[in-house]
């Protein structure tokens, strides 16, 4: 019997070298191309899971499609990912010293059309911040489509006090949630 095909909506390396720590290796990669603009009034929650199954939907392919979205939120306002300095300068100076939550939902799409979906809740904290400590991080350029401003893998994750859930979620694919979905759909996982 042969495993499942499998396109990856997303175009994330990060993603990608997330679900190779499960032993899965995507038979395509096809990036979602969705309006990620959230709904008036939407809460984050909602949000992530909207994103996650809009982009499994919006992948024409044989076989399984393995879809997700990562959400940043302070309280109940969703931050942008952010593609221009000064958005991720004012996401940076809203998260330090503070907690916010960081969402990630994880969708596969059967070959049927179904829709399996869950979503990982995860609270970061971020120390107070200097103005020398955001200048550097977006000198650094790393904040650049990331939610909220910023990417825990990289150097980011030195200005993190502390998390509480999953850090492959906050990278932007929670592997718990992913693998439980994976291997009900019969992928052989590693």
């Amino acid at each position: 019997m042969s495993a499942p095909h499998l396109t990856l909506a997303s175009a994330s390396p990060r993603r990608r070298d997330l679900l190779a720590r499960l032993g899965v290796v995507p038979d395509a990669i096809e990036p979602a191309n969705i309006d990620e603009t959230p709904l008036s009034s939407e809460r984050p929650r909602d949000y992530a899971l909207r994103m996650g199954e809009q982009k499994a939907r919006a992948i024409e392919a044989r076989g399984f499609v393995l879809a997700g979205d990562t959400v940043v939120a302070a309280g109940r306002r969703i931050l942008p990912k952010t593609e221009e300095e000064g958005e991720a300068r004012e996401c940076l100076e809203l998260l330090s010293g503070r907690r916010h939550i960081v969402l990630s939902s994880v969708v596969l799409r059967a070959p049927d059309g179904s829709i399996k979906s869950r979503l990982s809740e995860n609270i970061v904290r971020f120390k107070s911040l200097s103005r020398d400590e955001i200048d550097a991080y977006i000198a650094g350029d790393e904040w650049r489509g990331k939610a909220g401003g910023y990417a825990i893998q990289g150097a980011a994750e030195g200005l993190i006090q502390w998390i509480r859930g999953s850090h492959s979620s906050v990278m932007g694919l929670p592997l718990f949630e992913a693998r439980a979905l994976l291997k009900s759909a019969g992928f052989a996982l590693g």
